[in-house]
């Protein structure tokens, strides 16, 4: 399975130790359930952990994440803190390995969540896929996508072409006519979603 080109080196794998990051931040959003998560990036993978956070950080802290349903707010607290969540970049190998312990084969292509561990594929954070032309907007989904099943939510589909894509859609697959989307709430308001997806 291949997903896109491979215009940068991706390292296969790394040493399979993780270096938590040391710093936090201010909450994102104010009202809902406050989840508290630290970031850690895999040694090996050539992103620094504060980089990494700093991206999480963005993501979950946009008006049209999870926040604007005001069910959810986020903090990011340094290593050590009490915590919820742990969102982990991983190469390849690494994330088969610990996807594959939380019943998802990833096939050192994609992404999975497990628990309370989300597991990004440092692959698909350097590469993207083509049909997300900006990166930081297939990061914006990645995050989004792998945080929403944590807060309980499950795979949908296209609701109907030329739609914005549910972000929990599997659209590092493939956007099934819809169009791409790295937001639950694009708007700031409305929730974006589709008919379950078949298991």
């Amino acid at each position: 399975m291949s997903l896109s080109p491979a215009p940068v080196a991706v390292p296969a794998r790394g040493t399979g130790r993780f270096q938590l990051s040391a710093t936090g931040g201010d909450r994102a959003g104010t009202a809902g359930r406050l989840v508290r998560y630290v970031v850690a990036a895999e040694e090996g993978s050539g992103v620094d952990p504060e980089v990494f956070a700093a991206a999480v950080h963005e993501t979950l802290g946009d008006a049209r994440s999870w926040i604007a349903s005001g069910r959810w707010s986020f903090q990011r607290v340094p290593s050590g803190s009490p915590s919820e969540l742990t969102v982990h970049l991983a190469t390849p190998s690494t994330t088969d390995t610990m996807c594959a312990r939380r019943g998802v084969r990833t096939r050192g292509e994609v992404s999975c969540r497990g628990g309370r561990d989300v597991i990004i594929n440092l692959k698909r954070w350097l590469l993207g896929v083509a049909w997300y032309p900006r990166l930081a907007d297939y990061r914006d989904m990645v995050v989004n996508h792998e945080v929403g099943h944590f807060l309980g939510n499950g795979h949908v589909v296209c609701p109907r072409k030329g739609a914005p894509a549910p972000v929990m859609a599997r659209q590092t697959f493939g956007l099934e006519g819809c169009v791409a989307n790295p937001w639950p709430y694009p708007d700031g308001r409305t929730f974006v979603s589709g008919p379950p997806a078949p298991r």
